[in-house]
């Protein structure tokens, strides 16, 4: 008997799962996907955040390339224009508690490109390595009964059509309806917490100046310890010779929409410099905002009841504020927990997987949702939290470490690791890394970028402000 898996989502975690599912023994691996898909790196209708920052962390890379062995990820987006930012080197970046410093030293690295390039690069990776049919077509609920799930229900001109399956993945996104979908099964209850600190992002796109081709990725991060709304900047190398500069600001510091007021918005940070950096550049789009920002954890692990033959994977399961980087690489992370419970034997239609899947795709999620969630809550206006004494504390352990890490590398390095998604929260609590926070930065701070004397030359030739 064939065994069929469909995998509603051609996004990062949809053909990821594909792949997955197809070299794990299924039959037939079937995607179904509302839009249309570009045939190259482009912008899809059905990805709300695709025209704003994205960041592909080392630690997501590197689940990517273990599910797609021998694609050659990394150097197909190197080769296709991506750019590799090491983070001890590679960025300008003021925090909360001023500048760090750049380290001659190796440490972890992140790629970084339009989210177009990064969902292509994956799609053909998936397309050539496996047999996976892609349908454009809207999945409406599921079929079967609280037991088990049989399939897929898609919406058709003439009345909706059944989809038979073995194994059922959701990876349908931030717009996913599985609670509803499952309400329809009988299984009702699901728990949900939403985080909304009411960011919006603007975003544009420039040409890279001439000179200014290795100027550093440069990012002004909110501060959330001000009891003041979140506002930031960044400038970000991309293929094709561009810069995608984003702006984000939490309800009451949300940035506008027009040329000059986008500027302004950037030229008002407590640095100037992005604003600085674009004023002698060359647009070449028009600004887009996203509202689609909020903090979203779908609870579905805890539900009593489970059943056989469903995966809910990415977006789906939980969903981030995108102004932490983390999400591409949660998407990778679930899918990774699906390819290690099919290892253990029985193919899709095992018993017990969905579940076990579900629950190891939570605990992969709770990195990215604990750092979301335990900044965003700090912030004046947002709606679904309040900061516990728990966030408090770590609130201020963390503030520690960063003012630590602007002069320490040791510090540094922890909060590398930590972001870069490589180490799980637990490697700030080492004994060398709590000692680097206790100590504080043994170099003083740095009061202006840390630019090199050619960086510095770069600024000054583009700067038409007068700042």
């Amino acid at each position: 008997m064939s065994r069929r898996a469909v995998v509603i989502g051609a996004g990062l975690a949809g053909m990821l799962a594909a792949a997955v599912l197809s070299r794990a023994g299924a039959d037939e691996v079937i995607v179904l996907e509302r839009d249309a898909l570009p045939d190259g790196p482009e912008h899809r209708k059905g990805l709300p955040q695709g025209r704003h920052a994205h960041l592909l962390m080392a630690g997501g890379l590197d689940a990517m390339e273990e599910l797609l062995p021998g694609a050659g990820l990394r150097e197909r987006l190197l080769a296709a224009g991506a750019h590799e930012i090491p983070l001890s080197s590679g960025m300008l970046a003021l925090t909360s508690e001023g500048w760090l410093r750049r380290w001659r030293r190796e440490g972890p690295a992140m790629v970084t490109c339009s989210r177009a390039l990064v969902d292509w690069a994956v799609r053909t990776a998936v397309r050539e390595q496996v047999p996976v049919e892609v349908r454009r077509a809207a999945a409406v609920g599921l079929t079967g009964s609280a037991a088990r799930v049989r399939g897929v229900r898609i919406a058709a001109p003439g009345g909706d059509t059944d989809l038979e399956a073995d194994l059922v993945v959701d990876a349908s996104g931030r717009g996913t309806r599985v609670a509803g979908w499952l309400g329809g099964l009988g299984l009702t209850g699901v728990q949900e917490r939403a985080v909304d600190s009411g960011l919006v992002n603007a975003s544009r796109v420039y040409r890279v100046p001439e000179g200014a081709e290795r100027f550093p990725l440069t990012v002004v991060h909110a501060n959330p310890y001000v009891s003041r709304p979140a506002r930031s900047a960044m400038v970000m190398p991309i293929e094709g010779g561009r810069w995608l500069v984003s702006c984000g600001g939490s309800r009451g510091g949300e940035p506008p929409a027009d040329p000059a007021g986008f500027l302004r918005y950037a030229l008002d940070l407590p640095d100037p410099i992005v604003g600085r950096l674009i004023s002698g550049a060359e647009p070449l789009t028009d600004v887009h905002l996203s509202r689609s920002t909020s903090n979203v954890r779908r609870y579905l692990e805890r539900m009593p009841r489970w059943p056989e033959g469903l995966v809910v994977l990415g977006d789906a399961l939980a969903t981030f504020n995108p102004a932490y980087g983390h999400g591409m690489s949660v998407a990778a992370f679930g899918a990774r927990v699906l390819s290690r419970e099919l290892g253990r034997g029985g193919g899709p239609g095992a018993p017990g997987l969905g579940r076990r899947v579900v629950r190891g795709a939570a605990r992969a999620a709770d990195t990215a949702w604990s750092t979301a969630v335990g900044q965003d809550v700090l912030y004046p206006g947002v709606r679904g939290g309040r900061p516990t004494a728990a966030d408090r504390a770590l609130a201020a352990y963390t503030r520690r470490m960063m003012k630590a890490a602007t002069g320490s590398y040791a510090a540094a390095s922890a909060v590398w690791d930590v972001t870069s998604l490589r180490a799980s929260p637990v490697r700030m609590f080492r004994p060398s890394a709590v000692l680097a926070a206790v100590a504080g930065p043994p170099l003083p701070p740095s009061v202006e970028p840390p630019l090199t004397p050619g960086e510095r030359e770069v600024l000054r030739g583009l700067d038409r402000t007068g700042v």
